[in-house]
């Protein structure tokens, strides 16, 4: 996929919006993202040749299944084509992403849409904690009676890097304080009105309540409902695409490089396989290194910046030294010199993130390549990374049971 794989453009929902508060259902956020995302783009339905739309769990949330099926009753124009649903928890959409991408480069098909898209609002915090929990573990086998699973796991991590190497809870609450902040400069961002206080960041159990162990209420991704839309192409496709539109080649980004990795379902066995080894999630590390491989480049120096998995502050914690920003283990001293903010070495989440952006699952694989391609075509708004030209993705399925990243770069 390194040389022959696009992106137009896209499109991004509204994570702030509650879609059962609105009337809306699954169909309709396909509708909504898919219209305006071809109009954003100068596209029209029967431009697409394939689709496929990363969900992870619309039969728990939504009793809806079949959702490459949904597409044609979302957006009429779609019918005929051939679309898929692809699901690996909350990778799902970089997996689809994946699979389009296989198919273009492969010359089956010159234009693929990449939907990610997840309702989850439309139950109680509870419930939610509930259904997206044991169905992205091994079910029966871990977390059992564990009230908040995923908080639960990640603070486990947190703990891991304390055995290991030392862990300090300033440097987590470090990430939520910036990734929030970014937040306030993306107009789509769940969180960019939120309020907080000298006391929010900090171990104060009355303004950052703690959740599980080590994590506490600012540490954690939200619950959002929301979609993406992503357009990849063929070369011919973008060059045509450009000319017809009247733009630069440039205003085109390329997939450069991936890699995608499965690791044991269960958080224990991950950490057994990680005895005596430097990093914490090895997989992880190996998927990074990969997506680096394939794109030609040989390390973190060479990006701009990181759309990286910060469904907890522990997984930003991990992403840091995994990247290679530091060595394993001292991912605090990144925090400390500034080098994750906007402005800094290497910005991470300049969006907000899952923490400040949102985190509608299936959806945020797409949105993250989609925050890609603006920031290297210059075209992400306030949250701009100044002369940004390759980003980095890090999306992570489970308790990094499915790991994908991308590498993100100018077409020209």
């Amino acid at each position: 996929m390194g040389s022959g794989v696009y992106i137009l453009g896209g499109y991004q929902t509204d994570f702030s919006a509650n879609w059962a508060r609105n009337g809306w259902e699954l169909a309709d956020g396909m509708r909504e993202v898919l219209e305006q995302g071809l109009a954003s783009t100068g596209l029209e339905t029967q431009d697409l040749d394939t689709a496929h739309v990363g969900n992870f769990a619309g039969e728990l949330f939504c009793n809806q299944g079949h959702l490459g099926g949904l597409l044609a009753a979302a957006l009429p124009g779609l019918a005929g084509i051939p679309a898929s649903r692809h699901e690996g928890a909350c990778a799902s959409g970089s997996l689809a992403a994946l699979a389009a991408g296989a198919e273009i480069e492969a010359g089956r098909y010159g234009l693929a849409a990449v939907v990610g898209i997840e309702q989850m609002r439309n139950v109680p915090g509870d419930q939610a904690a509930q259904l997206i929990g044991p169905t992205a573990m091994w079910a029966g086998h871990e977390c059992i009676g564990i009230k908040y699973p995923w908080p639960h796991v990640f603070s486990e991590l947190a703990g891991e890097y304390e055995r290991r190497y030392g862990l300090r809870y300033e440097h987590l609450a470090r990430i939520a304080e910036i990734n929030f902040g970014n937040a306030r400069r993306n107009p789509n961002a769940q969180t960019r009105r939120w309020e907080f206080n000298e006391r929010s960041f900090t171990a104060d159990d009355a303004a950052n309540p703690v959740i599980d162990g080590r994590m506490r209420k600012q540490d954690c991704g939200q619950v959002s409902d929301g979609a993406a839309v992503v357009f990849l192409a063929s070369e011919a496709v973008a060059r045509a695409w450009a000319q017809r539109q009247g733009r630069s080649f440039e205003s085109v980004s390329r997939i450069e490089g991936w890699g995608h990795r499965t690791a044991p379902i269960t958080y224990d066995a991950k950490i057994a396989l990680s005895a005596g080894e430097p990093y914490v999630f090895p997989f992880v590390r190996a998927t990074i290194t990969d997506a680096f491989r394939r794109a030609g480049i040989s390390g973190v120096e060479q990006i701009d910046g990181i759309e990286t998995h910060d469904c907890f502050t522990s997984t930003q914690y991990m992403a840091i030294d995994h990247f290679g920003i530091t060595p394993p283990g001292q991912s605090g001293q990144a925090i400390d010199n500034g080098d994750i903010e906007i402005g800094g070495r290497i910005p991470m989440n300049p969006s907000g993130g899952l923490i400040g952006l949102g985190h509608p699952v299936g959806a945020t694989g797409a949105r993250m390549l989609l925050d890609c391609h603006k920031q290297v075509t210059g075209t992400a708004g306030g949250y701009q990374v100044d002369g940004a030209r390759r980003f980095a993705t890090l999306n992570i399925g489970g308790s990094a049971t499915t790991t994908v990243s991308f590498i993100v770069g100018r077409a020209a």
